[in-house]
């Protein structure tokens, strides 16, 4: 794997906790956006921690954005204490790097939790990937967003729009660039942890729909799947209390 970063965190939930969460946002985004699933935690009694990854927020830039980059940082982002993660939840690029950092580590988390992950990333799916981010960046304001997406929190607005102004053009369009086939089905196959995939719906977009998904539950055991009905690709963000709700099962 390629020489890893050292990613600042944001953290919810009591130092001591138990339990410890890795939480890993999305393409464009920065782990503050993921502070639904860190206040969910923390109220169950977890620490909850989130990265920004490479070249979002304020991690390092860097010259390499490949996937297999992407997980090397996360396979160097260990609890304080050097064990496991208990869970690590990984949103779109999060969870694909979380499924490649779990295939290459066995040893790194006991448990995944993949929303919409970008397993699999076709050119259709990556022209939409490229509009939507080059519309973020044209266009990086609360009122924007907030028009985009009327149902969304207004920490998710505020923190979009932050995401946007942090995040590097650069990173962003390197990774699309940098993972051509974006392909981490190999990987998937390999994760010998529990791993829930939260997907959004098809009827709205998903990322982790039909032959890809089926493949994998197929060829994987320890991977299963519900859908948020009526989410987009950000179930967290368009569905947060079902989302939640989700959550809390997979954990019981």
């Amino acid at each position: 794997m390629p020489a890893p970063l050292t990613l600042p965190r944001t953290s919810w939930g009591a130092p001591a906790a138990p339990r410890r969460a890795l939480l890993v946002h999305g393409l464009g985004s920065t782990g503050a956006l993921m502070w639904r699933f860190g206040a969910t935690l923390a109220d169950e009694g977890w620490r909850a921690i989130a990265v920004d990854l490479r070249g979002h927020g304020t991690a390092p830039r860097a010259l390499d954005y490949t996937i297999a980059a992407y997980a090397a940082d996360l396979a160097h982002t260990v609890p304080d204490a050097g064990e496991p993660w208990d869970l690590v939840i990984g949103h779109s690029l999060g969870g694909a790097a979380a499924v490649v950092a779990g295939a290459e580590h066995p040893g790194w988390a006991r448990r995944l939790v993949l929303v919409d992950p970008g397993i699999v990333v076709d050119e259709r799916d990556g022209e939409v990937i490229r509009a939507s981010q080059q519309a973020a960046f044209a266009h990086p304001s609360e009122a924007t967003i907030r028009a985009e997406h009327p149902g969304w929190h207004p920490h998710d607005v505020e923190l979009k729009a932050v995401a946007a102004v942090q995040a590097s053009r650069h990173a962003v369009e390197q990774t699309g660039i940098q993972n051509s086939p974006w392909d981490v089905r190999a990987h998937a196959i390999r994760v010998t942890v529990p791993a829930h995939v939260i997907a959004a719906d098809p009827a709205v977009y998903s990322l982790f729909s039909g032959p890809v998904a089926e493949g994998i539950l197929a060829a994987n055991p320890l991977f299963t799947l519900t859908t948020v009905a009526g989410a987009g690709h950000s179930p967290h963000r368009d569905k947060p209390d079902e989302t939640m709700r989700m959550l809390r099962e997979i954990l019981t």
